[in-house]
């Protein structure tokens, strides 16, 4: 089901940063991790990224391991994902998605996703 919404995404070089956002205004992300995802290509999905539904728990994908960092806002029922040190190879469909169980973790499946931004890194 598709009900959260990212925003962010565009064209930016090689060494630059962004910051994606996602939100919902139709469902309450408190108590849920929330992930991060990329779809490049011709490639499978991937997840980059993971917070807990308190912040105290974050993860990243060897990929993006030191550039990228989760965070939350759970009173703006917000998640982001700062992008720093951009490469070529991150250029991908990003989405992002809720956790399926309250108070869980990323890895036992996420049942809503956005539609994706598209971040382009390009010279």
């Amino acid at each position: 089901q598709l009900q959260l919404v990212e925003s962010g995404g565009g064209l930016v070089q090689p060494g630059g940063s962004l910051r994606l956002s996602c939100t919902s205004s139709e469902i309450s992300l408190d108590y849920y991790a929330l992930g991060w995802f990329r779809q490049a290509p011709g490639k499978e999905r991937e997840e980059i990224s993971c917070i807990s539904s308190d912040s105290t728990i974050t993860s990243y994908g060897d990929s993006v391991k030191g550039r990228f960092t989760i965070s939350r806002a759970n009173a703006e029922n917000t998640v982001y994902l700062q992008m720093n040190r951009l490469k070529p190879e991150d250029t991908a469909v990003y989405y992002c998605a809720r956790g399926t169980f309250r108070r869980d973790y990323c890895n036992h499946g996420m049942d809503y996703w956005g539609k994706g931004t598209l971040v382009t890194v390009s010279s």
